[in-house]
């Protein structure tokens, strides 16, 4: 047991290395190749702290093991929401939030996950077709993104200077990074099954729990780097991107692979508490146009509470 809970913290230091150097060679090659930071950081950052919950969710439904597919996905969402953003929120709430590339990018967001909770309700999975469907919208999300750029503005930081090295470089590492996580995702997975099986946990709790966070680093450390540099609304960004991800391509590439059939307490907790704590984090921030350090109080409060209930 001791090597398997050495293993599993393996992966999770792998994933959270590689994620986080992977969106600085994604940023530096997006920076020496012109690509707008608005764009950059709705696509390509977005994409890069996504990754692990990608791979670990492809991996576990080639595995067979479908309740860590879904529960990644819908446990990331809830981590990043409610813990991350709950945390960053208290200590720093954001402000001067613009709402025109936040209002569709939220649209989307709760029109996918709607369509996902009836088709679970249903049907008791996310066929192939549903998978289909995903990775057909995560195809219009990204379009969307570099179609609307510029009508969304430019960019909202001060030109830096691009990152020291090559772009061969930055491709290298790029791809070192890639590996990190793949490695780090499969160590992850299978340690954590065989976890979850020695103190009797089922698996959709461990998923939604300790891989879900494990995953979720990336996102992490992106917020409290933007947050302490004063760049809040990059982390605020990073994390709807990220949401948006994870059900389009988390889902969407095992459901379209093979099909992912869901335990009946996904559809009737994961999902509606995933739409829930997004609709408290988004919905104010709409109409005010600012985020406030109560609704990162109130996420962090049904963090607790979520946690508590899965493992009772």
């Amino acid at each position: 047991m001791l090597v398997t809970v050495a293993l599993f913290v393996l992966g999770l230091i792998l994933i959270c290395l590689g994620g986080d150097r992977l969106v600085d060679a994604a940023v530096a090659i997006a920076r020496k190749i012109g690509i707008p930071q608005i764009v950059v950081g709705a696509t390509i950052v977005s994409l890069g702290t996504t990754l692990p919950e990608i791979l670990v969710s492809t991996t576990a439904a080639f595995d067979g093991s479908a309740a860590i597919a879904a529960g990644n996905a819908f446990g990331s969402i809830i981590c990043n929401t409610a813990l991350i953003a709950g945390l960053t929120q208290t200590i720093r709430p954001t402000k001067k939030v613009e709402t025109k590339p936040l209002l569709w990018r939220a649209g989307i967001f709760f029109g996918v996950i709607i369509v996902l909770e009836v088709a679970g309700v249903l049907r008791g999975e996310f066929g192939r077709l549903v998978g289909f469907l995903l990775l057909a919208m995560f195809v219009v999300y990204a379009v969307l993104n570099i179609v609307r750029a510029g009508s969304e503005g430019g960019d909202e930081e001060e030109n830096e200077a691009a990152e020291e090295g090559s772009l061969l470089k930055q491709f290298i590492i790029l791809a070192v990074c890639a590996a990190f996580l793949y490695v780090g995702a499969n160590l992850l997975v299978d340690n954590g099954i065989l976890i979850a099986e020695a103190i009797g946990v089922p698996q959709r709790v461990i998923a939604v729990t300790f891989i879900a966070l494990g995953t979720s680093l990336p996102e992490l450390v992106t917020s409290i780097v933007s947050m302490i540099k004063g760049f809040s609304n990059v982390g605020f960004g990073n994390i709807l991107g990220a949401n948006i991800l994870n059900l389009l391509a988390v889902i969407g590439i095992p459901a379209a692979v093979m099909g992912i059939p869901l335990e009946a307490s996904t559809y009737q907790m994961d999902i509606p508490l995933a739409t829930l704590v997004m609709a408290i984090l988004i919905v104010p921030i709409l109409f005010r146009k600012k985020a406030s350090r109560l609704q990162g109080i109130a996420l962090l409060a049904i963090y607790a509470a979520y946690c508590v209930v899965s493992f009772i």
